[in-house]
């Protein structure tokens, strides 16, 4: 045994793989923010990212924000229970400050992703796969921040992110099976954006039935793993439509995008 492991001991990780490495430590301890750190130091290296590495930073930041996603929607409910039950001032200015407190924390969080992905990751992308998977994620990010931003700044956001999803869905469009997991991901998201953001339903019914109708029909081509992937996500379209066609006219937040895992 100790023969086998002679010459292994002192083998050194280079700085890239030791990054990763510390990203994947850090998601079994559900450390995110620390994971968000190290795949950022691969990502400011300037050179195309691996599927691997491409999927541990969307994990990485995906976790840091659902969380203030979610904490964001809790406040902003209760806040608006207790100007409706009229509640006295200081409470009301309490869950105020709590809540600009969370967006703050969002704010900060969009802006760090936006500036690596525009610094690092869509220059660097040299694939028709990874250029629509960075700018669907470009576009959920302004996406995120459209949601609790008001006046201007949502209006930019929503701008922003509406010029990101056209971009991505425009290369996917050109260079994507239809029933590509990474382009229905988009086109789910996007979907989402028509009709939480922009308040178009129409929008979004027509582009989620467009392209769950064009996948159905390429099924038959896929292996059982990409089958598995491809008809995951088209049932969250499909809810989705269905959602929103009995729904019409009618206020939900249900919607389904794929990052409610």
């Amino acid at each position: 045994v100790s023969t086998q492991s002679t010459g292994t001991k002192n083998n050194e990780m280079d700085p890239r793989e030791e990054n990763v490495y510390t990203a994947k430590l850090a998601e079994q301890a559900e450390r995110y923010q620390e994971m968000v750190e190290a795949m950022k130091k691969v990502a400011q290296l300037g050179t195309e990212l691996t599927v691997d590495e491409r999927n541990l930073l969307s994990v990485a930041y995906k976790n840091v924000i659902g969380s203030r996603r979610a904490a964001w929607r809790i406040i902003s409910s209760i806040e608006a229970k207790e100007v409706e039950r009229n509640e006295n001032e200081s409470k009301i200015t309490k869950v105020k400050q709590y809540r600009e407190k969370i967006e703050s924390e969002l704010t900060n969080i969009c802006n760090d992703v936006l500036a690596v992905l525009d610094s690092h990751l869509v220059p660097a992308a040299t694939t028709s796969e990874s250029k629509v998977f960075y700018l669907k994620m470009k576009g959920d990010y302004l996406r995120y921040m459209a949601e609790f931003s008001t006046g201007d700044v949502r209006k930019e956001a929503g701008n922003k992110a509406l010029s990101a999803y056209k971009a991505a869905i425009e290369a996917a469009s050109n260079d994507m099976l239809p029933t590509n997991p990474i382009r229905l991901g988009l086109v789910l998201n996007f979907s989402v954006f028509y009709y939480e953001i922009l308040n178009s339903q129409d929008e979004a019914c027509t582009l989620a039935k467009q392209a769950f109708d064009d996948a159905i029909s390429g099924l038959d081509k896929l292996t059982d793993d990409s089958y598995k992937e491809t008809t995951l996500i088209l049932q969250l379209i499909r809810e989705n439509l269905s959602l929103w066609t009995s729904n019409k006219g009618n206020e939900d937040d249900g919607d389904k995008d794929d990052e409610d895992d």
